[in-house]
């Protein structure tokens, strides 16, 4: 069925679906900026950024499944550290994980035009990634601003995987999790490579699935079990993978 759909697919994708993205990413972008300076950059990313996602996956369409929801409480801050083998990836995450996500970003960008303002309206976290001292400040100031609530999202691998198969993980979300003692909230998700792979614009409808696994304390721990803690979550997150990428 693919191979009969897929080309008349990609002219809905290029003459529709992908103007329509840029036109709503415009617009929800505007209004995120706008609301957080009205009224909180809470509520700007809980309507806003949830609303851009759960659209644009309407739109392609993208049915999404979420087991362990209960696992991410409203109240709490997590570190959310998730595998990455989409651009899909982030509407699935901003669409159907509710909390209020935030991103931890190079210093640098806060001085792009719009971009800048608009991601520390939102509460994004700017940091400068040669200065631990600096960056685990910055993201303390944050939580305290913010509020309970808050997801501070990690892609650990660094980019996104061209097979679906884990890459190696690098430690600045278990590092920022055992800094600031708060809990890490794996997350895995399943299906988004095969709607848009990695470094590929030839995407097409699919299933979704997000799956919450159950926090990982980090209370007591120490920066020496940064290694361990990584383990773990890689353990975790490949648990719900299909058996051919484990």
């Amino acid at each position: 069925m693919k191979s009969i759909l897929f080309w008349p697919y990609q002219v809905y994708a290029w003459l529709i679906f992908f103007p329509l993205v840029a036109v709503l990413t415009l617009v929800f972008s505007s209004l995120t900026v706008l609301f957080a300076w009205l009224v909180n950059p809470h509520f700007a990313s809980r309507v806003f950024a949830s609303t851009w996602a759960r659209v644009l996956g309407f739109l392609t369409p993208m049915p999404v499944t979420v087991e362990g929801a209960e696992n991410a409480l409203r109240d709490r801050s997590y570190i959310v550290a998730s595998n990455h083998q989409s651009m899909f990836d982030i509407l699935v995450i901003y669409g159907w994980l509710k909390l209020d996500l935030k991103w931890v970003m190079k210093a640098e960008l806060r001085k792009m035009p719009a971009i800048g303002i608009g991601c520390e309206k939102a509460g994004h976290i700017f940091v400068e990634r040669r200065n631990p001292k600096q960056a685990s400040q910055a993201i303390s100031e944050a939580l305290a601003r913010l509020g309970d609530g808050i997801g501070i999202l990690f892609f650990p691998e660094g980019t996104r995987s061209p097979d679906g198969h884990l890459l190696p993980f690098k430690k600045g979300a278990f590092r920022t999790a055992i800094d600031q003692q708060l809990p890490l909230l794996p997350v895995t998700l399943v299906g988004t490579r095969d709607i848009l792979p990695a470094r590929s614009l030839r995407i097409f409808p699919g299933r979704a699935r997000m799956v919450i696994h159950r926090p990982i304390e980090t209370a007591g721990m120490t920066l020496d079990q940064v290694d361990a803690l990584m383990q773990q979550s890689r353990e975790v997150i490949t648990s719900a993978m299909p058996p051919e990428l484990r």
